[in-house]
């Protein structure tokens, strides 16, 4: 056990470097496949051991940017990340025993990470294997396949190459020959990569207004923060008007760029309207909106000129204790550190359909949603055109959380087949096309605005058709390979037990005893 141990924590050591900021996406079937041999072998009462320990060394380094929250934030979000590895140790032990195993363990994986990506609460994506994928050869595979279907092609080849360490004669050559296999077809799409439509181009502006103070603190002096983007755009409106810069058609502001409710707050409202005004189109404002006396709302909201608020989109996956705090009864009056500082908790929103800015139809996805399947998917099934990204990513300023956030950014105008438009308050911002190529991009912790064309697309790509189709199947894979593990192997224990018992002997007759019985028609 305690070299299964080693090797779980190297594996997932190895599979966190895979992300950024070092990005070393290589080791990912490496480090799958570390996964994999440190389980195998061992029954299921024992296989959560090593599976803990490589979620533990995983998710521990890999949200190690968690900490500018909270120490103690940090050893909870890991902790509770882990316990779902050490699951699928328990799970992979039992499905290892099965012919083609590498196929069923691949589907466990990616079940593993559906569940843990929308339970408990509102789930926690972060670390699919396919968000390690950007500027990989893999990549063009997620406007096909989409993230879930990439983390099973990643998943599997790291499978196949444990099969490959520990099988002999033929089945290494099976084994080989079903590597080959699925790398072509993961690294195909880079040959012949999907051509999204597009119908028509138009002009946008990404606002980053910075963060007053050491910046990672929204909160610091939050009227300056709109103050920096209403500035920003005037600034804007008079490049455009002496023909230095193209008017863009929309603006877009970032998360928390106004951190109280523009409907109640006369001085925000202002400011807004200044902007405005000043630039002739319409603003995506990133602000929060009262919703009664004990709930917020994080919306996008449209603010056309002259007419103000229109069309809105809520923020969908609030982030649970940080955003709201659930089962908060048991808390009243006992909120303390930072549990103090949400007395409101934000509702989830629920809209698909995308939102109406200047004729043009935006999929808005509000800071960590990005990470997120649904709401994306929803919005594009329902004929979005160009994909905008508002967040505030200040409280990460000085981590690897923005790098690893632009690159799901980017993941997804790949798998969307669509333009990305990033705001973020101070970093990291940036227009994005849809093979996933940074076309402009803002320094981080300054004050900036990104004018660029981008193309408006239409249609889907293959990875929004499927949505959430291949996280089910594996789902079904899974409990199917489970019960065809386990059912056969609970009747060969309770068959061995029941041979294995001692016979009761059966006593003989006294006439039999004494001699043969008389035959019949005597006497």
């Amino acid at each position: 056990m305690l070299w299964r141990t080693s090797l779980a924590l190297a594996a997932g050591l190895a599979l966190a470097l895979a992300f950024e900021p070092v990005a070393a996406a290589v080791l990912v079937p490496f480090a799958v496949a570390g996964f994999a041999l440190a389980v195998r072998g061992l029954g299921p009462g024992r296989g959560w051991i090593p599976g803990l320990a490589f979620g533990v060394a995983f998710y521990f380094v890999l949200i190690f940017w968690m900490r500018a929250v909270g120490t103690d934030a940090w050893i909870a979000l890991s902790g509770i990340e882990a316990l779902f590895y050490g699951l699928l140790g328990s799970v992979t032990a039992v499905l290892v025993r099965r012919r083609a195993w590498p196929l069923w363990f691949a589907a466990a994986w990616v079940s593993m990470e559906v569940v843990r990506s929308s339970w408990p609460f509102s789930g926690m994506p972060w670390g699919r294997l396919a968000f390690a994928t950007v500027d990989t050869p893999v990549a063009p595979a997620l406007a096909y396949v989409g993230s879930t279907g990439v983390s099973f092609l990643l998943a599997l080849s790291g499978g196949l190459l444990a099969h490959l360490l520990v099988s002999r004669g033929r089945s290494r050559w099976v084994a080989v020959g079903a590597l080959g296999v699925t790398a072509v077809v993961a690294t195909a799409p880079a040959v012949m990569p999907y051509e999204p439509r597009i119908d028509g181009h138009t002009t946008v502006a990404a606002v980053q207004g910075n963060v007053p103070g050491n910046g990672d603190d929204i909160l610091y002096d939050f009227r300056q923060v709109t103050q920096n983007h209403v500035d920003a755009t005037v600034a804007l409106a008079a490049e455009v008007s002496t023909g230095a810069v193209a008017r863009p058609s929309f603006v877009v502001w970032p998360e928390n760029s106004t951190a109280v409710d523009p409907f109640t707050d006369v001085q925000t409202a202002d400011g807004i309207r200044t902007a405005s005004s000043a630039i002739g189109v319409p603003i995506l404002v990133g602000a929060l909106v009262d919703a009664g006396p004990t709930h917020v709302l994080n919306q996008g909201i449209v603010w056309n000129p002259g007419t103000g608020a229109a069309d809105r989109y809520t923020k969908w996956h609030p982030v649970p204790y940080g955003e709201y705090i659930p089962f908060r009864r048991f808390f009243n009056g006992k909120n303390f550190g930072r549990l103090a500082l949400i007395p409101r908790d934000m509702l989830a929103g629920t809209r698909t359909e995308p939102l109406s800015i200047a004729g043009i139809r935006v999929a808005d996805a509000i800071c960590f949603d990005v990470a997120y399947d649904d709401g994306l998917y929803a919005q594009l099934g329902n004929d979005a055109q160009l994909v905008t990204v508002q967040t505030s990513n200040a409280t990460f300023i000085h981590t690897s959380q923005i790098d690893q956030q632009f690159a799901i950014s980017r993941l997804r105008a790949i798998e969307l087949g669509r333009w990305v438009v990033v705001a973020a308050t101070n970093g990291i911002s940036g227009i994005i096309a849809p093979d996933g190529t940074v076309v402009d991009r803002a320094g981080i912790r300054t004050r900036d605005v990104l004018v660029q064309q981008v193309g408006l697309g239409t249609g889907v790509t293959p990875a929004v058709r499927l949505g959430a189709w291949t996280g089910r199947v594996c789902l079904t894979l899974t409990i199917l390979g489970l019960l065809l593990t386990l059912v056969p192997y609970r009747r060969r224990q309770h068959r061995q037990r029941t041979e294995s018992s001692p016979r009761r002997e059966v006593p003989v007759s006294v006439a039999h005893a004494e001699g043969p019985a008389p035959e019949l028609g005597e006497g």
